[in-house]
């Protein structure tokens, strides 16, 4: 990739990219790790984009598997996940003022199952386009749409019956 087109991308893409990994890895520090390293393997991949989807979709897409290799890398090390990355994860909704309530609508949402749980963090917390997150799943717009509106009820079906 020329050296342009690169700084271009960077600078175009850098808080959207850092933003999503943000809800993936929900660490401030990892998400920059991993963000770069999105930004250096696609700077430097031998297969350059093909243009069959947008930069930021596929940029994702890096980062992505680059959260999913650094999570396996370090199970590998320490042997056991850290349960603190659930737990410092910022508020859900900006309504939400009381910290002890946003701590149990967190640990609603980390109960809920995938993709309704990836989808609600992406359009929550990363403030991407439906359109971006059917991208990111290789699915439509619309079923981006729907697992988000399920992925809501669920939360607030949870919500309610723990009174929250």
């Amino acid at each position: 990739m020329e050296k342009k087109t690169a700084e271009k991308l960077y600078e175009a893409f850098y808080m959207k990219v850092y933003s999503y990994v943000m809800t993936l890895a929900k660490d401030a520090s990892a998400a920059e790790e991993i963000t770069q390293e999105t930004f250096y393997k696609a700077m430097t991949a031998k297969q350059s984009f093909r243009g069959d989807s947008e930069c930021f979709s596929w940029l994702c897409a890096i980062a992505k598997n680059a959260f999913i290799d650094q999570t396996r890398r370090q199970s590998r090390t320490e042997g056991e996940p850290d349960e603190t990355l659930a737990d410092t994860a910022p508020g859900i909704e900006q309504t939400i003022t009381d910290s002890e309530t946003s701590f149990r609508i967190h640990m609603l949402l980390h109960d809920m199952e995938d993709p309704y749980k990836e989808v609600f963090e992406l359009r929550v917390f990363g403030e991407l386009s439906f359109s971006q997150i059917g991208a990111i799943f290789r699915k439509t717009e619309s079923w981006a749409r729907v697992t988000y509106h399920r992925a809501r009820l669920k939360l607030k079906e949870r919500m309610d019956k723990n009174e929250i």
